[in-house]
Formats: C-alpha cells, sequence, structure tokens
C-alpha cells in the first residue's frame, strides 16, 4: 500500500510565511517604513502593520521613536547569539579569525553556501583608514567571490551540475566588473583549477578595486562547511594582473587548515 505524504510546504501558514519574508527583508535595509514594506511584500499596508505590531510584541522587531521607521529588535540579536552556540563551527571559528586578521591586518569573513549564494556568517575588521567593509549577514554570488568560487569549487561535482542548469542555462554568466567571468566553458575551466588548488581569488571581480582570497573549511567527516577569506584594496595586494598577494594566499589556506583541524578534519 502506497501512502502519499504531503509536502512540507503543504503545511505552512501563510501569516507565519509573511512574517519571515518581512523579517528577511532587513538583510538589506536597517530601517524600512510600513508602505515601503507593503510595496516589497506584494502585501496590503493593513496586513502589514498587524504583521509589524505581532513581531514588536515578541520583540524581534521594534519602530524608531524618531524617524517611525521598523528596525529588528533585540530578540532577532538573541536569536542570533543562540544559534552561534549550537554551532561548533562559529565558536571555534572565532580566534582563528582574530589571528588571521592580527597576522594579515586585512579584512576576514566566515561564510557558508546557501543555495547557490553566498551568506557571511562572521566578520573582522582592522583598524586602519582603508579597510574593505564587512558583509556581515549578507549575500553574494557565488562565481564572482572567492569565497563562492572555494564553495562550489571544493563541492562535489554534482553541485557543478546544479549550478551549470540553474545558474548558467545559457551558457552566460552576469558580470558585476569587468573583470568577471562571463563564458560558462571558462568558468568551469576556472573552478578546475580551484578544485585542484584549494583555494581562490576574486581580483576586482565582485567589485572595482577589491581583491580577496579564500580557502575551504571541512569538518571531522570530510565534508565542505564553510570558507574562510581575506579581503583587501588591490592597492594593497600588489600587481592586480596577478591577482592576491602569495603572503596572503598562505595565510589563509593555514588559517582554514587550523579550523578544519579543530573541527576534527583528518586530510
Amino acid at each position: 500500500m502506497t501512502v502519499n505524504r504531503k509536502a512540507k510546504g503543504d503545511y505552512a501558514i501563510g501569516a507565519v510565511s509573511n512574517a519571515t519574508r518581512l523579517l528577511q527583508v532587513f538583510r538589506e535595509v536597517d530601517e524600512i517604513g510600513v508602505a515601503e514594506l507593503a510595496r516589497r511584500l506584494g502585501l496590503h499596508k493593513n496586513n502589514v502593520f498587524r504583521l509589524l505590531a505581532t513581531l514588536e510584541e515578541a520583540g524581534f522587531i521594534e519602530q524608531n521613536a524618531e524617524t517611525g521607521r521598523y528596525r529588528l529588535g533585540l530578540a532577532c540579536h538573541f536569536l542570533g547569539q543562540a544559534f552561534g552556540r549550537s554551532r561548533p563551527l562559529l565558536e571555534r571559528a572565532l580566534p582563528v579569525l582574530d589571528l588571521l586578521l592580527e597576522h594579515t591586518g586585512e579584512t576576514i569573513h566566515l561564510a557558508v553556501r546557501d543555495g547557490f549564494e553566498v551568506v557571511h556568517l562572521l566578520a573582522r575588521v582592522p583598524e586602519r583608514q582603508i579597510v574593505v567593509s564587512p558583509r556581515l549577514g549578507q549575500r553574494a554570488p557565488l562565481h564572482c567571490t572567492a569565497l563562492g568560487k572555494v564553495l562550489l569549487g571544493c563541492a562535489p561535482e554534482r553541485l557543478w551540475r546544479e549550478f551549470d542548469e540553474r545558474c548558467a542555462p545559457k551558457g552566460k554568466l552576469p558580470r558585476l566588473t569587468q573583470r568577471g567571468i562571463e563564458s560558462r566553458d571558462e568558468f568551469f575551466e576556472h573552478l578546475n583549477k580551484v578544485s585542484g588548488l584549494g583555494w581562490a581569488t576574486d581580483v576586482g571581480e565582485f567589485e572595482d578595486g577589491l581583491g580577496c582570497a579564500a580557502a575551504p573549511v571541512y569538518d571531522a567527516d570530510g565534508e565542505l562547511v564553510a570558507a574562510l577569506s581575506v579581503s583587501a584594496p588591490l592597492f594593497r595586494l600588489g600587481d592586480p594582473e596577478g591577482g592576491c598577494a602569495e603572503a596572503i594566499r598562505t595565510q589563509v589556506v593555514e588559517a582554514a587548515g587550523d579550523l578544519s583541524a579543530a573541527l576534527g578534519y583528518v586530510p
């Protein structure tokens, strides 16, 4: 006898889904008004106001008394702390990031893959006049960032096939700068190099004037769980055509190896 089970999506509650969609808007903005939220969510302003009132009562949203706009509440902060405590990756990454910051004097990121995007989980920023801004909580494409290239290039090839089908169906990739790789074939040739080397660079591909080097982080089961990067202005990394400086690449690879070891990974 075959039992047809409903997909989990069939059990979703509309109001809860809209509330989570509302919270996700704050990935892109610090504060926002009811009218703009309604436009972004495609909901009536009255519905948005009721969602905000419910989330505000629970502490996940608060209203700025000066501007009348809404922002994330302290409950989000405490929930984020609880998330960090439940993830040994984040706890064990902190001293590694701090040491890498001390050695390089440049911006450090720890990121994971969510679908075909990079999500920045942790960041460390040096105390100097010109720095790469931290992207804590922000998302970026896989194909034009050093972190993304590592999270894709060092992953199983089945993920490459999925990326090819979904992100490069016409043989081309979107370029954010003139340095970006547009050709699908050229990109996969590049991925093969990343897979073999165990590190990746981004030389002005995500943002003009920005350079980055990244390396993979593995857990005790040998699974790719994150990537670690060092980002800096290209003028501090030497010849832009040569990519990120060798010293930076070496340091980020060593740091990623240290974090992997702390997670129980044995090469």
